[in-house]
């Protein structure tokens, strides 16, 4: 297999990669096994979560309430050893809420100066829940700070700790009242992640497990500085020739092509990943692979992530929705012509 890397590494590169990798792969597998004893019925939400942060990114869950999103990102935070904190999204909340904001003080002498309070932002795991329900000047402070990792109150920058990532939650159902994110907005998310309902078993265990006296409790499986050197692994594990050419055609095919023949996808594309969508794949490839214990990525890797990476960085026409066509149906019929 041709390995295409920027970098070109030797073979005592890939071997070093290797040897770390075997190592994160254990690692990780513990992590995900002290998930699974919290979260029932999620696993694809799971490693999709896992893989978004491995990548270095962020991720947004859109589902109905009542799915354990919020208990999912409360045990990640405390599986993955990072600070985690949370936001409700509500109308009448301000960017200073989110960032914080300058106050002042006054010493004993009567000196006054000003002293900055860190806002919630300033954590390792953030959930903003309900995203959309918040003003879309409130949206964009936050979303700004997901691009830029600092804040900015009274000229002053202020960095936020890493690593940092932000893991939103939208209602797919309730649209009254809120501010959807810009399509522009939407495309910071490394990853949209649809949750679903549990199967029938899964919620049976959910029954089970969750309503007695005595509940599991999540437990540090690796800490924020081991999560930061296996973000920095994904980056350097090489990638088969094949396996770029396959990203490339997928994500170039979701883009509209005015001149295709009447039966092709592309017609019923309105507008379609740009190259960010290439670039969160090729991270998040990698990471699937070290999520499955895998060494090297793969086309399964590719095909199984096209889904929650283009969905919302693409959109379809009026006409195709009018014939009732949507964006998930033309993904896959994407991966189809793919495979």
């Amino acid at each position: 297999m041709s390995v295409v890397s920027p970098s070109s590494p030797s073979d005592e590169d890939l071997a070093a990669v290797a040897e770390q990798a075997e190592r994160a792969v254990n690692r990780i597998g513990d992590a995900k096994a002290d998930i699974a004893r919290i979260i029932f019925g999620q696993e694809a939400v799971v490693e999709q979560t896992l893989v978004t942060i491995l990548s270095g990114g962020h991720g947004l869950l859109v589902g109905v309430p009542g799915l354990a999103k919020t208990k999912l990102v409360e045990t990640l935070g405390t599986v993955l050893g990072l600070d985690a904190r949370r936001i409700q999204f509500t109308p009448d909340l301000m960017p200073s809420d989110i960032l914080g904001a300058e106050v002042m003080e006054q010493s004993v002498e009567g000196s006054r100066s000003f002293r900055f309070i860190p806002g919630p932002v300033f954590s390792q795991l953030l959930m903003a829940d309900e995203i959309n329900r918040a003003s879309p000047r409130t949206q964009s402070a936050l979303l700004q700070a997901m691009q830029e990792y600092h804040v900015t109150v009274a000229g002053h920058p202020h960095d936020l700790p890493r690593p940092f990532h932000v893991l939103a939650t939208q209602n797919p159902l309730e649209q009254e009242g809120t501010y959807p994110l810009p399509e522009a907005q939407l495309d910071r998310f490394l990853m949209q992640i649809d949750v679903h309902y549990p199967d029938l078993e899964a919620e049976r265990r959910i029954l089970l497990e969750t309503t007695g006296a005595d509940q599991a409790r999540a437990r540090v499986a690796i800490s924020a500085e081991e999560l930061m050197e296996y973000q920095q692994l994904v980056r350097r594990m090489p990638v088969g020739e094949s396996v770029v050419e396959a990203i490339l055609n997928l994500v170039r095919s979701a883009r509209p092509d005015p001149d295709a023949p009447p039966s092709d996808v592309t017609r019923l594309i309105a507008w379609g990943p740009g190259p960010r969508a290439s670039q969160a794949l090729m991270l998040t490839v990698r990471a699937r692979a070290l999520v499955d214990g895998r060494l090297a990525p793969s086309i399964d890797d590719v095909l199984a992530l096209a889904e929650p990476v283009l969905q919302h960085r693409m959109a379809l026409t009026f006409a195709a929705r009018a014939d009732g066509h949507t964006v998930q149906n033309v993904i896959r019929k994407v991966k189809e012509a793919l495979a």
